[in-house]
């Protein structure tokens, strides 16, 4: 019997003990993870702004699949929140304050506890990725987390790894957007032509993706230096496409309003005549160009339509990309000339 006494004193000792050292234990923690996602800070930030979004990679989500989730009427945003229930209780989250594209602070709520603050970062690099930054902090960390995070190697052990596979899996949520892309063939259609101011060059086919953008700026630039009014949405004009050579001769113009008279300098005026065209329309990165006008041929070829080999073969740009970061959202309408 002694020694039943015994054992439960050494208990008692030890649970005290045990109950001393959790107490004393920081009131505080942080946790925080990186991941630099090869994606623009504005498709991350979305993902993250709206709580419906979160069931594409939670990590507790894919732990626990069979989680209650509730929504309320407002989800996004700033004041958007949701709940759920699952074995281990009761929580809640919502944002309470955002910065469009750069920083998101919301607050978790386990039951009844204190919330912690939740915050997000979002910065672009140099070489269009984005660095994000997820942290998690509290001031006053109840007794019964406290002990948690006793038994389980401190908060950062036990939130970290969650925070890390949720990173991983948003990454490849982001990085799946802005590959997204859609190919419509519109058909025939009739070109009403026009005038344009334009640079040309030849080069190779790996150059154009820098050839492009390079006389597109200096066009731009002299339009504006000359307050030129463009007509409607920058193009390029492929003049010779040699396949064998792997070369190609081009021009890259602003459609103006009337005709502009250009004295000298390398950037000239022109002028489309109207012509019937294929019309194909990429929503989409650049990158889906090819396949676009590969598409286009195979149109052609299956309706018997013969191409003008003396007319037009063009690219509208429709989407700035310096206003829309998400290449899944360009657009971009091809024209190749029809014979009549």
């Amino acid at each position: 019997m002694k020694f039943f006494k015994y054992l439960l004193f050494i208990f008692l000792i030890a649970t005290i003990g045990l109950a001393i050292y959790i107490a004393v234990q920081p009131n505080a923690f942080e946790v925080k993870r990186s991941r630099t996602i090869n994606a623009p800070a504005k498709v991350i930030f979305n993902q993250v702004i709206d709580f419906k979004n979160w069931e594409a990679w939670s990590a507790w989500l894919e732990k626990n699949p069979d989680t209650k989730l509730m929504y309320p009427e407002k989800t996004q945003g700033v004041d958007g929140a949701y709940a759920w229930e699952d074995q281990d209780g009761k929580g809640r989250m919502k944002t309470t304050a955002a910065t469009e594209f750069s920083q998101i602070e919301q607050e978790l709520q386990f039951g009844d506890y204190t919330p912690s603050k939740v915050t997000w970062t979002f910065k672009p690099t140099p070489n269009g990725a984005t660095n994000v930054t997820w942290t998690m902090n509290s001031e006053s960390v109840p007794f019964l987390f406290k002990g948690f995070a006793v038994f389980m190697g401190g908060f950062d052990t036990m939130i970290g790894p969650d925070f890390e596979r949720g990173l991983e899996k948003l990454d490849s949520v982001a990085t799946a957007k802005i590959k997204a892309y859609n190919i419509t063939i519109d058909g025939l259609t009739q070109h009403g032509g026009g005038y344009y101011i334009y640079q040309t060059t030849a080069c190779r086919f790996e150059d154009i993706s820098v050839k492009v953008p390079e006389l597109m700026s200096n066009v731009g630039a002299y339009a504006k230096e000359n307050n030129i009014a463009m007509a409607s949405a920058p193009f390029t004009l492929y003049h010779r496409w040699d396949e064998e050579q792997g070369t190609t001769m081009l021009s890259c113009g602003i459609p103006t309003t009337e005709k502009i008279i250009i004295t000298e300098g390398d950037i000239l005026t022109g002028q489309l005549p109207p012509f019937k065209a294929v019309k194909t329309t990429l929503t989409g990165d650049y990158k889906n160009l090819t396949e676009t006008w590969e598409k286009t041929m195979a149109y052609i070829k299956q309706y018997q339509l013969e191409i003008d080999q003396e007319g037009p073969m063009l690219e509208y740009y429709i989407t700035d990309p310096g206003q829309e970061p998400n290449p899944a959202l360009w657009v971009t309408e091809t024209f190749i000339a029809i014979k009549e």
